[in-house]
């Protein structure tokens, strides 16, 4: 491809007041109220005690960040976006940039708590309008994990050298929700210091995030997962309080090793790794890993009766080849492994809970979604500030999977990348014709029939009650 004209042929001005250059805005911000966004935060969120004007409005300010952030907004600076073109006739109520600011710092760690009771109540009302979670009402996985976002400000609050040597982080912490049928969405955050302990609050925060998918209909099997960080008593009893099931990774403490030398060697079973490679001769599938099963295993043995478990304990364990012989060494006498254990009470069979539990690794999607977008920054020097804008990604980040779940079923599992370019970043001019606006969008535009169709559906009276 090439210009068609030549450079003296060819001008720019920014003057045309009746473009936009983020139509998909229209029918995402239409959703967020539908599902009571600006409500929920008129009701929760009361920043009293500030004397500058920062707690009044807050719904616009809320919706003003979070539209922002679905238009890819990752500082406040960024949220200038917003105010372009034919933008304030499209929406009323979008705020400056530093007015935003004001806000954000405005937010102690109670207000902090109201933004999380608004983002729950505004996860539950997405699913509840939209098929955000399909097959809800069969299984559920909710996985924990936490993350460590690098900072560079010298005066950020809470900032700290924690697991990585020279490196000044911030410690969030994450719960998503998913199915067997859709891509994860957001059930809780929490904003740590930098050298938080990973299991920090943890207990709580599983009790969060289990009641949070209660409330988006998951009222199937639930199955928290989580990593060894997390696996102590307290999590697993929050899992019990809440009637879920648990399948956390144990890691390799002295009572696991004992118990694993103890399987015996016909109970390892070979499983399909995704490593696997066909045979050339026989075409089977040759792989290096197995899986057992201790039916019965008490954790915590050490603790009071009352906080011991007794569950299944599954490890999968691949052949180490870390250190490979050389063509002059000696191979291997005996074939030495590295093993995978995990504590579950998942009913499923030992493959599938084994492989489901491998699924965890999908929050991992999320936390690389998080730093390609609204928190490549934590834009704030205050600790509370940076707190409400993880908070408000949560937010934005499920109103976007819940306008791909509207949109088709390619856009209900895309990256929100793909998302952005598809739906959200398309240029529009504005028309008005007796009192009513019309979006006039790029003719060939290759998923325009899914967008009309996002627009047609977030435009529609609602069903009678």
């Amino acid at each position: 491809m090439q210009v068609s004209h030549t450079p003296a042929a060819v001008s720019a001005a920014f003057d045309d007041p009746n473009l936009i250059a983020h139509a998909g805005l229209v029918p995402v911000m239409r959703l967020a109220e539908r599902c009571g966004l600006p409500r929920l935060v008129t009701e929760k969120v009361k920043l009293t005690g500030v004397t500058n004007g920062a707690g009044a409005a807050a719904d616009a300010k809320v919706t003003s960040i979070v539209a922002g952030m679905v238009a890819g907004a990752d500082s406040i600076d960024d949220l200038d976006v917003l105010r372009h073109g034919a933008m304030p006739t499209m929406f009323g109520g979008i705020r400056a940039p530093s007015t935003l600011g004001t806000f954000l710092r405005a937010f102690t760690h109670g207000h902090a708590l109201q933004l999380h009771a608004v983002h729950r109540r505004f996860q539950g009302a997405l699913a509840a309008h939209t098929p955000l979670l399909p097959g809800a009402d069969q299984m559920a996985f909710i996985d924990v994990d936490s993350t460590h976002k690098r900072v560079y400000g010298r005066t950020k609050q809470g900032a700290e050298y924690g697991r990585f040597k020279g490196i000044r982080t911030l410690h969030p912490l994450l719960a998503t929700i998913c199915t067997p049928q859709s891509r994860p969405v957001i059930a809780g955050v929490r904003m740590r210091r930098g050298k938080a302990a990973d299991s920090r609050g943890a207990p709580k925060f599983v009790s969060e995030a289990l009641a949070t998918a209660a409330e988006a209909d998951c009222t199937g099997t639930r199955i928290l997962r989580a990593d060894s960080q997390f696996y102590n008593a307290g999590v697993i009893a929050a899992c019990r309080r809440a009637r879920a099931h648990f399948s956390i990774t144990t890691g390799m403490n002295p009572s696991i090793k004992r118990a694993i030398l103890a399987i015996p060697d016909q109970a390892w079973r070979q499983i399909t790794y995704p490593t696997a490679v066909p045979d050339p001769e026989t075409g089977e599938l040759i792989s290096d890993a197995e899986v057992a099963e201790i039916p019965a295993y008490t954790a915590f043995a050490s603790r009071k009766k009352t906080e011991r478990v007794t569950a299944r304990l599954i490890v999968r364990r691949v052949r180490d080849l870390a250190k490979p012989a050389t063509n002059a060494e000696q191979g291997e006498l005996f074939p030495a492994w590295r093993y995978h254990p995990f504590f579950t009470d998942n009913p499923a069979p030992t493959l599938q809970a084994e492989r489901e539990h491998r699924h965890h690794a999908v929050i991992e999607q999320v936390i690389a979604d998080s730093k390609a977008s609204a928190l490549a920054h934590l834009p704030s020097a205050h600790f509370h500030a940076n707190a409400a804008w993880l908070t408000l990604w949560a937010m934005a980040y499920n109103l976007l999977r819940a306008t791909g779940a509207l949109t088709s079923a390619f856009h209900a599992k895309a990256t929100t990348a793909t998302l952005r370019a598809h739906l959200i970043h398309i240029p529009a001019r504005l028309a008005r014709s007796a009192r009513r606006i019309t979006l006039h969008l790029p003719h060939n535009w290759r998923w325009q029939h899914a967008w009309t169709h996002l627009f047609d559906t977030v435009h529609a009276p609602p069903e009678p009650g």
